[in-house]
């Protein structure tokens, strides 16, 4: 059976500096964006993999979209326009990355539910989205429409991959993850997450907290820490420790473990609010061990460059 799995949501031109922390004059260009980083995740680990997002026609947007079909993805729910594409600066120090982002106005945050075709809501199995298209123009109540639009048709997953320093209406903000957390059915959240949705709470309080919110499964991914995760079917939170590994750079990290997170339930056939809600224990335990051996595979190398499923599959019996 056919399982596509739709991302909606950003894309954007990382620009990577050389060494020194980003005290340079030179830059190299990625295609990225965290929701574009997922569906090239899914794609590259063998799952159908569509993309949702409004793209500049601009010299950026031409190579964004290059970029998407060299990937093997769905072009058909994308859609044009003139203008401009986001563009995002990193700093590196330490292997840790920080965004600074020239958006205002570009190309993705100008969607509209006239951008979304009929057939992303007959054919889509799983739908993900979140981050910072949750943040810009009309992207977010479009994105607030197809949620709700799927809802009990589709398994919804969530990533906030917050960016507080992009907020610029806390409280409207707020409220729009209030509502989508209780429409999702896979919300996956990071320790850098919770310290500003929760600030002050334990892991565990979190999870029962966010778990009663609606969703039907909570991961939280805690670095080098590994991960840990709550199902409504289970009363005890699952924890997986981190694997070990040279990182080169944490980009596109999450993004690659969320992947890894969907593969897993397409995979298994997973596709309803009930059916993840009653996974069992050993499922969920594996399924987190795939998307962090994903993860970690995608930090060995520069930039958001997640593996394939035959890297993750060798890998993990490296690690047996």
């Amino acid at each position: 059976m056919r399982t596509l799995i739709t991302c909606m949501g950003e894309c954007l031109i990382d620009f990577l500096p050389g060494k020194n922390g980003g005290q340079s004059n030179e830059f190299r260009m990625y295609p990225a964006g965290s929701i574009l980083n997922v569906a090239v995740g899914v794609s590259r680990l063998g799952q159908p993999t569509a993309f949702a997002c409004k793209i500049a026609k601009d010299y950026f947007g031409r190579t964004l979209h290059k970029y998407i079909e060299q990937n093997g993805i769905d072009t058909r729910f994308l859609s044009t326009v003139e203008g401009h594409s986001t563009l995002a600066f990193v700093a590196m120090e330490a292997g840790q990355a920080s965004f600074d982002f020239y958006g205002d106005g570009t190309a993705d945050t100008l969607m509209t539910m006239q951008d979304i075709p009929a057939s992303l809501f007959t054919e889509t199995k799983i739908l993900h989205t979140g981050s910072i298209s949750l943040l810009r123009g009309t992207t977010p109540e479009t994105i607030k429409r197809t949620f709700q639009g799927l809802k009990g048709k589709a398994l919804l997953s969530l990533d906030p991959n917050l960016r507080p320093h992009l907020v610029k209406d806390e409280s409207r903000y707020r409220t729009l993850l209030h509502d989508m957390i209780a429409q999702t059915d896979l919300l996956k959240l990071s320790d850098a997450d919770l310290e500003w949705l929760r600030p002050g709470e334990s892991v565990t309080d979190a999870l029962r907290q966010f778990a009663q919110q609606g969703p039907a499964l909570v991961v939280i991914t805690r670095g080098d820490k590994g991960a840990i995760a709550l199902h409504k079917g289970s009363s005890k939170p699952i924890h997986i420790p981190g694997f070990h590994v040279d990182i080169v750079d944490t980009i596109g990290a999450g993004d690659t473990f969320c992947a890894g997170l969907l593969t897993y339930l397409a995979d298994q056939q997973i596709l309803t609010h009930a059916e993840l809600a009653s996974i069992s224990d050993d499922k969920v335990n594996s399924m987190l061990r795939f998307a962090a051996a994903s993860a970690a595979l995608n930090c060995q190398r520069e930039g958001a460059d997640p593996p394939t499923r035959t890297e993750v599959e060798h890998f993990l019996t490296t690690q047996a």
